[in-house]
């Protein structure tokens, strides 16, 4: 598995939208209809799955799935 393709499974744990369909430019509240606690979930299983650790103030600045990604390939 691919690690875009994993990082959307994860994604797809909180939302209703299947990995295959999920576009880079969704963007987590307004199109997956994530909440503040389940964005905050979704870090912290982002941080335990990738064995990295996220920056509170750049993860805060993330809108969409391809942004999400572009901080995920930089660490």
């Amino acid at each position: 598995m691919t690690k875009e393709m994993q990082f959307k499974t994860i994604v797809a744990q909180y939302c209703k939208v299947k990995p295959e369909d999920m576009g880079n430019d969704m963007r987590f509240r307004e199109d997956l209809g994530f909440s503040s606690l389940d964005f905050m979930s979704f870090l912290g299983e982002l941080e335990d799955t990738f064995d990295i650790e996220l920056e509170e103030e750049d993860a805060l600045k993330v809108l969409t799935v391809g942004e999400a990604l572009e901080l995920l390939e930089r660490l």
